[in-house]
C-alpha cells in the first residue's frame, strides 16, 4: 500500500509554522487514491483540527508529535453527542464521521495543548460558544483500530468513539493532569464491539466510561459486547465507569486483569430515574486495587447533571416503574484484592421501586487503611461521608457474598437495607472493634 509522508505535502517540523493544511493534503491524497497510509516522520508539527478518511492509517513514527492549536477558529463546528445528547461542538482534535477501515498507530505523540482549553473552561479566559474538542472523537465509524500512541493534555475527553462498531484500542498510554476537568481517558458511547487492551491510563476524570447517552438523546443505541483486559488506571475519579449516561443500555462487558491505583472509586455504575435503560451482564475479575475511596458502586440515586436536583431523582420514596426506570442486573465481580480502602468496601443502592438484583461478589478480599480519610462513596443526597465501614447495601434483590473478607473495618461487615434475597457464605471480619457483627439487618426481608 502506498506511502504518503506529510512532509512531502507541506507539512513542516520544528517550526512555528501550522502544519494543518500539510497533514489534511497528505490524508486527503491518500483517500483520493483509496488508500494508504499517511507517514508523520519525527518532529514537532503545529497543528488544528484534522479530518481522518476511510481506508487510511495515520502513523506517527516514534518521535513525532502532534501539537494541536489552541485556537478555536482551528476547530470546525460539527453536529455530534456531548455528554449524552446531541448538539453542535468544535471538531476533536482528530475526528471523523462515517468511515471504514480507519487507523491511527505508532510510537509518537498527540498533545491535545489542553491548559488553554480548561482554563477557558473554569472562566479563567474568554468564554467557548461550543463545548471543548476531545484529542480523538469518532462517530458512526467501522472497524477503527487506536495503536501504539502517546496522548496527552487532551482539552475534554481523550479518546470518544460514539456509534462505531468493531473498535481496538490497543497499547495506548493516556496522561492528563489530575486537576484537569472532565479529561477521561477511553469513554466508548453507544458502540459495539470494542476492545480496550494492555493501556495505561492516568487523567483527571474517570480512567474508562461505558456510555450510551441519555435521555436526550435522539437515539437510543446500545454499548455492548465490551472487553477490557490487561490495563493499568492511575488517580481519576473512577477506574471503570458504566453510566451515568446509559439510557440506550450497556451490556456484555468484561473487565479483567487490570491494576487500579489512586483511581477515587474503583468499579462504578451510576444512574438516575429519568434515565431510562437496562445496564446487564456484567463480569468483573482479576483486579487489584489499591488506596481507593470505596471499590465497588451501584448508585441509582446519582445526582450530578441536569435535571439531578429534581425531587423524582433524589426521593427515596417509591414511584411508579415506567420506561424512565433505569435497571441495573447480572453483575458479578470474583477474585478482586483491594488494599488501603478509605469510605467503604461497597455501596450499593437501587431504587425504592426498582432494586440493584443478581449481583454476586466471590473470593473477595478488602482491607482498610489504617488512616482511612472520610468520604462519599457515591453522589447521592443525603448520604454521609463513611469512614472505613463494610458493604453498604440499599433497596437490593438475590445478591450473593461468597468468601469476602473485609479487613479493619467499623461496624458490620455488611450493613443491609430493603434487601430480600442477600446470602452471605463463607464470609469473614478481621480485625475488627466489634467482630460478633458481621451482618447487620433493617427493614430487609428474607436472607
Amino acid at each position: 500500500m502506498a506511502l504518503y509522508n506529510v512532509t512531502d505535502y507541506g507539512a513542516l517540523p520544528n517550526t512555528e509554522q501550522s502544519s494543518t493544511s500539510g497533514i489534511q493534503a497528505a490524508i486527503d491524497a491518500a483517500s483520493l487514491a483509496g488508500g494508504g497510509t499517511v507517514f508523520v516522520p519525527a518532529g514537532i508539527y503545529l497543528t488544528g483540527s484534522v479530518s481522518l478518511r476511510s481506508h487510511i492509517e495515520l502513523r506517527l513514527s516514534a518521535g513525532s508529535v502532534l501539537k494541536f492549536s489552541t485556537d478555536p477558529a482551528e476547530y470546525p463546528i460539527v453536529e455530534s453527542r456531548w455528554e449524552g445528547a446531541n448538539r453542535q461542538v468544535y471538531a476533536s482534535c482528530l475526528h471523523g464521521a462515517d468511515l471504514k477501515n480507519v487507523s491511527v498507530t505508532g510510537g509518537g505523540t498527540l498533545d491535545g495543548c489542553g491548559q488553554a482549553w480548561w482554563n477557558r473552561h473554569r472562566g479563567a479566559s474568554e468564554e467557548l460558544r461550543y463545548p471543548r474538542p476531545k484529542l480523538i472523537g469518532l462517530d458512526r465509524c467501522r472497524r477503527v483500530t487506536l495503536r501504539d500512541l502517546h496522548l496527552v493534555n487532551s482539552p475534554s475527553w481523550t479518546v470518544n468513539p460514539m456509534r462505531c462498531q468493531d473498535v481496538t484500542i490497543d497499547n495506548l498510554s493516556i496522561l492528563n493532569p489530575a486537576d484537569s476537568p472532565n479529561t477521561d481517558g477511553i469513554n466508548p458511547e453507544s458502540c459495539s464491539g470494542v476492545r480496550i487492551v494492555n493501556c495505561h491510563i492516568d487523567v483527571g476524570d474517570d480512567c474508562i466510561a461505558i456510555k450510551s447517552g441519555t435521555e436526550d438523546a435522539q437515539e437510543r443505541i446500545p454499548c455492548e459486547n465490551i472487553s477490557i483486559v490487561n490495563c493499568t488506571m492511575l488517580h481519576g475519579h473512577g477506574a471503570v465507569v458504566l453510566g451515568s449516561e446509559m439510557s440506550g443500555d450497556i451490556r456484555n462487558v468484561v473487565i479483567q486483569n487490570c491494576v487500579f491505583k489512586e483511581t477515587d472509586r474503583g468499579i462504578r455504575f451510576k444512574s438516575r430515574r429519568g434515565r431510562g435503560g437496562i445496564v446487564e451482564d456484567i463480569r468483573v475479575s482479576n483486579i487489584v486495587m489499591e488506596n481507593v475511596i470505596c471499590p465497588f458502586i451501584l448508585n441509582l440515586y446519582y445526582f450530578c447533571g441536569p435535571r439531578g436536583q429534581d425531587r423524582y431523582v433524589w426521593d427515596k420514596n417509591p414511584y411508579p416503574v415506567t420506561k424512565e426506570t433505569p435497571i441495573f442486573r447480572r453483575i458479578h465481580f470474583a477474585h478482586i484484592t483491594a488494599r488501603q480502602v478509605h469510605a467503604a468496601a461497597g455501596f450499593l443502592y437501587g431504587l425504592a421501586e426498582m432494586p440493584i438484583s443478581e449481583v454476586t461478589f466471590d473470593d473477595i478480599e478488602i482491607s482498610m487503611a489504617e488512616d482511612a480519610i472520610p468520604g462519599l462513596p457515591a453522589m447521592m443526597a443525603d448520604l454521609e461521608p463513611m469512614r472505613a465501614r463494610g458493604f453498604y447495601l440499599g433497596n437490593v434483590r438475590d445478591i450473593a457474598f461468597r468468601r469476602v473478607r473485609i479487613a479493619q473495618h467499623e461496624g458490620p461487615a455488611f450493613h443491609i437495607e430493603h434487601g430480600e434475597e442477600v446470602e452471605v457464605v463463607d464470609c469473614r471480619s478481621v480485625h475488627t472493634a466489634q467482630p460478633e457483627r458481621l451482618v447487620q439487618y433493617a427493614d430487609s426481608g428474607s436472607f
